[in-house]
C-alpha cells in the first residue's frame, strides 16, 4: 500500500506593500504521512492542531477531493498522520499550508502529474490570491498576481537575511482582519502604493535590503488599518529598529509581526525584541526549495 510523506513550508504574506501579492516561505512545516484506508482518518501529532475537524470537513481533506474532482477523478480515502510548527490563525499560512497539503495528496494518489505552476494557481482559485499558497509550492520570495483564473509569478532567493517572528499570545480572524479595510482607497494612496510597490522589488531584485526595508514599512493598503488591532505593533518596530534591523511589518493578517535583518545582525536584534513580552520571538531562516 503506497504512502506519501512530505512537507509544506510555512509562510509571511503581503510584506508591506505587498498587499495580496508577495509572500516568504519559512522553515517551518505541516508535516503529512498518508496511505490509502478504507475511510478517511485524520490522526493529530500535535495537541494544539486538535481543535481541527478530524473527517472529511477537515480542509487538506476537502481540498483533496475537491481538486481530484476538478480533474475528473475520486479521491481514495486515506489515513493521515499530521504533524506542524505552524501556529494557528497567526499569520503564518497555516491554513495555505492545509491546502497546499491537499493538492499535494491528490496529485500524487490520483496520479495527477501537476506542475509547479499548476499547483499554485489550484492554490490561488481556492484562497482567491497567490501570496501565501505561492511560496509554499515554490519556496523563496514569491511575487505574484491572480485574477479570474489568470496567473503570473515569479520567485526570488534572498540570500543573507534572517527572518524574526514575533507570535502574540492571541489570534486575529482573518475575517476581521479584512473587516477593517475601507472599501474605497483614496487616489492618492493608491498612486503612492503602485510607485512603493514598483520600487520595492526593484530594492529586493538589486538585493538593496536597506531600501527595501523602508519602503517594506510604507505601506497605504491594509497595514494602517490592520495595526490597530495589534497592540506589540509600535514596541516591536521601535525595538527591532534600534537593534538595526531592516524593517518590521505584519505577517499575512496578523497578529504575528515579521522583522528582516541581516543575518549578521540577528542575534542582537533577537534580543532586543525579548524586551516585548507577551510574545514568543524566534530567528526562522527562509526555506528555498531544493
Amino acid at each position: 500500500m503506497a504512502t506519501h510523506q512530505f512537507k509544506v513550508p510555512a509562510t509571511s504574506a503581503n510584506l508591506g506593500p505587498g498587499f495580496d501579492s508577495v509572500g516568504l516561505a519559512l522553515e517551518k512545516f505541516l508535516y503529512i504521512e498518508a496511505s490509502e484506508s478504507e475511510r478517511w482518518e485524520v490522526r493529530f501529532r500535535n495537541d494544539f492542531l486538535k481543535v481541527l475537524p478530524d473527517d472529511e470537513t477537515n480542509l487538506v481533506i476537502e481540498t483533496a477531493v475537491d481538486t481530484a474532482r476538478k480533474y475528473g477523478l475520486e479521491m481514495p480515502p486515506l489515513r493521515i498522520s499530521m504533524g506542524s510548527e505552524i501556529p494557528l490563525t497567526h499569520g503564518m499560512g497555516s491554513s495555505a499550508s492545509a491546502i497546499v497539503a491537499g493538492i499535494e495528496l491528490a496529485n500524487y494518489f490520483c496520479g495527477l502529474n501537476l506542475s509547479e505552476f499548476e499547483k499554485v494557481l489550484r492554490g490561488s482559485e481556492i484562497e482567491g490570491h497567490p501570496d501565501n499558497v505561492g511560496p509554499s509550492v515554490t519556496g523563496g520570495l514569491f511575487v505574484g498576481y491572480y485574477k479570474d483564473d489568470e496567473l503570473f509569478y515569479n520567485t526570488l532567493d534572498l540570500d543573507g537575511l534572517e527572518i524574526i517572528m514575533s507570535v502574540p499570545d492571541y489570534e486575529i480572524d482573518t475575517k476581521a482582519a479584512r473587516g477593517v479595510l475601507p472599501e474605497m482607497y483614496p487616489r492618492q494612496d493608491a498612486v503612492d502604493q503602485n510607485a512603493i510597490s514598483n520600487a520595492l522589488l526593484m530594492a529586493m531584485f538589486a538585493k538593496d535590503f536597506s531600501s527595501m526595508g523602508r519602503l517594506m514599512m510604507k505601506d497605504r493598503l491594509h497595514e494602517p488599518y490592520r495595526r490597530e488591532l495589534i497592540r506589540e505593533y509600535q514596541p516591536i518596530r521601535q525595538a527591532a529598529l534600534g537593534a538595526g534591523a531592516y524593517a518590521t511589518v505584519i505577517s499575512g493578517a496578523g497578529p504575528t509581526l515579521m522583522t528582516v535583518c541581516d543575518r549578521t545582525d540577528s542575534e542582537r536584534v533577537l534580543e532586543a525584541l525579548r524586551s516585548v513580552p507577551d510574545c514568543i520571538h524566534e530567528c526562522i531562516r527562509l526555506y528555498k526549495k531544493i
